[in-house]
């Protein structure tokens, strides 16, 4: 028979093990929510799109993000308002044209002035470390299981194709107009 101690905290431990557990499902899509007296209303958004600009966050490690998972700096994620969690999305640097698959697990960011905030470690492998906000090209996507199954595991996707220099124009006319 075990102790009346390791019976009480045996729920609480196997708590814990469950929010370390990093899946793709269930997705969750919550409820509307106000931060800063902006409304945020999260929904699926098949063909997303943005063009605008990425910061990246690092000292939050160890702290939970929106969807249960704890958050790991150099894993390569990021935060958006209101994608379904977890989404993934290609995210492209608008100076070099290096493109990213990157997990959306997170709510952010809270600013009128950016799209997506990354992990450090998206924001190194993007390119974008130094620089600490980059404009950026934002697109959901459907990555094969292959690179879904990486990023769980805290490795980077497998290479994406960078962006050819017409596109890159056609997007920094974009936000160059907003």
């Amino acid at each position: 028979m075990l102790p009346r101690f390791v019976l009480l905290a045996l729920p609480l431990v196997l708590a814990g093990c469950a929010g370390a557990r990093v899946s793709d499902w269930p997705v969750k899509i919550g409820r509307p929510y106000n931060v800063r007296g902006v409304t945020y209303v999260p929904a699926a958004a098949p063909g997303y799109e943005a063009v605008g600009y990425a910061s990246w966050y690092g000292s939050e490690s160890g702290n939970r993000t929106a969807n249960g998972e704890r958050y790991r700096p150099r894993w390569v994620s990021g935060a958006h308002t209101t994608l379904p969690l977890p989404s993934y999305v290609e995210v492209t640097a608008l100076t070099t044209g290096r493109t990213i698959l990157v997990r959306v697990n997170d709510r952010g960011p809270f600013s009128s002035t950016r799209v997506i905030d990354l992990s450090h470690g998206a924001a190194r492998l993007l390119g974008v470390e130094q620089a600490g906000r980059a404009a950026v090209h934002v697109q959901l996507v459907d990555p094969p299981e292959r690179d879904r199954a990486r990023l769980r595991r805290g490795k980077p996707a497998g290479a994406r194709r960078d962006a050819s220099p017409e596109q890159l124009a056609a997007w920094r006319s974009v936000l160059a107009a907003q």
